[in-house]
């Protein structure tokens, strides 16, 4: 799916990240970005830019975007990871 939002949302980070990184993915979200939601928790997403995973909270309520977390961009996600059973 492509999530876009209609304004530069506001990010927050549960973290210290760079402020580039929350830029980033402000700018992303604008644009409209390839992402999957969180089949385990409503309005919880997985934004993927070129090389970055950004898993992040977006608010019903007020359209805020909370940054959770961050990794490289890998051929599996970590919703898939967690969902996936060890015989």
């Amino acid at each position: 799916m492509v999530l876009q939002l209609e304004r530069t949302p506001k990010v927050e980070a549960l973290r210290n990240y760079p402020a580039g990184t929350l830029e980033r993915l402000a700018q992303l979200l604008a644009m409209g970005a390839t992402a999957k939601a969180d089949p385990r928790r409503e309005c919880f997403y997985e934004v993927e830019s070129d090389s970055e995973v950004f898993y992040v909270h977006i608010s019903p309520s007020n359209g805020r975007v909370l940054l959770i977390g961050i990794w490289p961009k890998s051929s599996i996600s970590a919703m898939d990871f967690h969902s996936t059973k060890v015989a």
